[in-house]
C-alpha cells in the first residue's frame, strides 16, 4: 500500500475524528512522543475521582507528547510553539504590559546589539571586498562577483587552502564563555560611564537582557540581543533605573564592552600560543523606538518577532547545506579532527560531540534571570490553564473543588506516528492550523501583528 492509500486508510477508519482529537492535543506534533500508562484526576481534599486514562483506550493504544523540538525542520509544529513562547518572553522584557512585566519596562534604557565572529579568510557576499592581488594559492584575496542574496555559495571561502577552519571552530566552541565575559566587562564599562566605582554601580543599576544565537552564511555564528537597564530596588522587580542613566550611557558601555573584551582560548592540540578570542569588526547597536509607525524605526514589536523567528531558525540552514555545501562538511570535518587528536583532559574532546553545530555548544536563546518570564514558566501556565479546564468540568458535574491531584504512572513506549501516512496528516493539520490563525489575524485587521501576538491577545 503506498502513502496515498494509507492516508485514505486512515481517512476511511471509524474512529477517524477520536484520533484527529489525539492529535490535536499535542498539536500535530510531527515526532511526538508515545507513552503507555494511566492517569487519575482526583479532588485533592475529597478523593473523589474526578477522571480518569489509560493508553489502551485510545485509537493507537498509547498517549502522544509533543517531541518539544524547536528546529522548525525536524518539527514545525513544536517549532511553531518554542517562537511562540520566546516572542512572549522577548515581548515581555522589550515592551512590559504582558506576564507579570509592567508597562513601565518601555521607558527603560534598551538597545538591540549584534555582535559577529572575525574574519577566519575572505568569503564570498553580497557587499564583496576591496581586497586587491591573489594569494599564494593564486586566488584573489576578496570576494570580487557581486553575488545575489540567493546563491548557493555565499558564504563560502573565495580560497579553502587559505580560510583558517581550526580558528572558526575554536572560536565558535569558546563564543559562550566569550558572551560571558562581554557581559562581565558591561557592568564594568557602564559603572565607568556613569561615574561610579562597581560596587556603587551595581546598587542603582542592572544590566538585563535576552539573547539569540544565529548562524551566518559562513557557518559561524552571531548574537542578538536585547539589553535593558533596570533600577534596583529589592522589594520588587522591573524598577526604572535613575533618572541620569541613560541610554547613551548604555551605548556607550556597549561599544567599548565588546571592542576590549578577549579569551585566552586553550591551545590546540599540537601545541602553539593559545588563540586570542574577539568580537568580529561588525557591531550593531541601535536603540529600540516604544512606538511604530516611523520611518526606519526599530520598534520593540518589531524586535521581538525578529529574535523569536532566529530563535527556531538558528540551525535549520545547517540542515539543508549539509550535502550541498563542502564548506560546511569542512568545518564539520575540522571539529571531528580536532576532537580525535586532543589529549583526554582536553576541552576539545568535546568538539566530537557538537561537531553536528559546528563546534557551537552553547544555548540558541538565553536571557538574564530579571529580564522577564522563563520559557518553564509560560510553559508551566499552559499547564495550569488545562488543570484549570478540569475543575471547571468538575464543578459543572456538582463536584465543589477548588484543586486537584493528577497521579499517573508512565512508560517511554517509542517516538513518531504509526505510519507515515499518520504523520503526513498531522503535519497538513499543522499547516493548516496555523495558516486558519494567520487569515484570522487578517481578517480581525491586525496586518501587522503576528500570529505570536495573535495568541497573545486570544489568551
Amino acid at each position: 500500500m503506498n502513502l496515498a492509500e494509507s492516508v485514505a486508510a486512515r481517512l476511511r477508519t471509524s474512529d477517524f475524528d477520536r484520533w484527529m482529537g489525539d492529535a490535536a492535543r499535542v498539536g500535530y506534533c510531527s515526532n511526538p512522543v508515545k507513552l503507555a500508562g494511566s492517569a487519575v484526576t482526583l479532588d485533592a481534599d475529597s478523593g473523589v475521582v474526578l477522571r480518569e486514562f489509560d493508553s489502551g483506550s485510545a485509537v493507537d493504544g498509547v498517549a502522544y507528547v509533543r517531541c518539544g523540538n524547536r528546529r522548525a525542520q525536524r518539527c514545525a509544529s513544536c517549532s511553531h510553539e518554542y517562537k511562540g513562547d520566546t516572542w512572549h518572553m522577548i515581548m515581555a522584557g522589550a515592551g512590559g504590559g504582558m506576564k507579570g512585566v509592567p508597562d513601565t519596562v518601555r521607558e527603560h534604557p534598551t538597545v538591540f546589539l549584534t555582535l559577529t565572529a572575525p574574519s577566519f579568510g575572505a568569503v564570498h557576499s553580497e557587499a564583496g571586498s576591496r581586497a586587491v592581488g591573489v594569494c599564494e594559492h593564486g586566488r584573489p584575496r576578496g570576494c570580487r562577483c557581486g553575488h545575489s542574496e540567493n546563491e548557493a555559495h555565499l558564504g563560502d571561502p573565495v580560497c579553502p587552502e587559505c580560510y583558517d577552519y581550526e580558528r572558526h571552530i575554536v572560536w565558535q566552541f569558546c563564543a559562550p564563555e566569550l558572551w560571558r565575559r562581554f557581559t562581565i566587562q558591561l557592568r564594568r564599562r557602564l559603572a565607568r560611564e556613569l561615574g561610579l566605582t562597581q560596587r556603587a554601580a551595581a546598587e542603582i543599576v542592572r544590566v538585563q537582557f535576552a539573547k539569540v544565537a544565529e548562524f551566518q552564511k559562513r557557518g559561524a555564528v552571531h548574537f542578538h540581543a536585547i539589553i535593558r537597564l533596570d533600577g534596583v530596588d529589592e522589594r520588587t522587580e522591573f524598577v526604572s533605573p535613575p533618572p541620569d542613566v541613560t541610554e547613551e550611557h548604555l551605548v556607550a558601555a556597549i561599544r567599548e564592552a565588546a571592542r576590549s573584551v578577549a579569551y585566552e582560548a586553550p591551545a590546540l592540540p599540537g601545541g602553539g600560543a593559545r588563540p586570542i578570542l574577539q568580537w568580529g569588526k561588525q557591531i550593531d547597536i541601535r536603540p529600540i523606538v516604544r512606538r511604530d509607525g516611523l520611518e526606519g524605526a526599530l520598534s520593540d514589536r518589531a524586535v521581538a518577532a525578529y529574535i523569536a523567528k532566529y530563535a527556531t531558525k538558528a540551525t535549520d540552514d545547517l540542515d539543508g547545506a549539509e550535502n550541498g555545501r563542502k564548506h560546511i562538511r569542512m568545518l564539520r570535518a575540522t571539529a571531528e579532527a580536532v576532537a580525535d587528536v586532543a589529549e583526554p583532559d582536553s576541552a576539545y574532546v568535546q568538539l566530537r560531540k557538537w561537531s553536528s553545530m559546528l563546534g557551537f555548544r552553547g544555548h540558541f536563546s538565553s536571557k538574564s534571570r530579571r529580564y522577564s518570564i522563563t520559557l518553564g514558566e509560560l510553559r508551566g501556565a499552559r499547564r495550569r490553564w488545562r488543570l484549570d479546564r478540569v475543575i471547571q468540568h468538575a464543578r459543572e458535574d456538582g463536584h465543589d473543588t477548588d484543586d486537584v491531584l493528577v497521579i499517573g504512572q508512565w512508560s517511554f513506549a517509542g517516538m513518531g506516528w504509526r505510519s507515515e501516512a499518520d504523520k503526513l496528516l498531522a503535519m497538513e493539520a499543522a499547516r493548516a492550523a496555523r495558516e486558519w490563525r494567520a487569515a484570522k489575524s487578517r481578517e480581525n485587521g491586525q496586518g501587522g501583528r503576528t500570529d505570536h501576538e495573535e495568541q497573545r491577545r486570544d489568551h
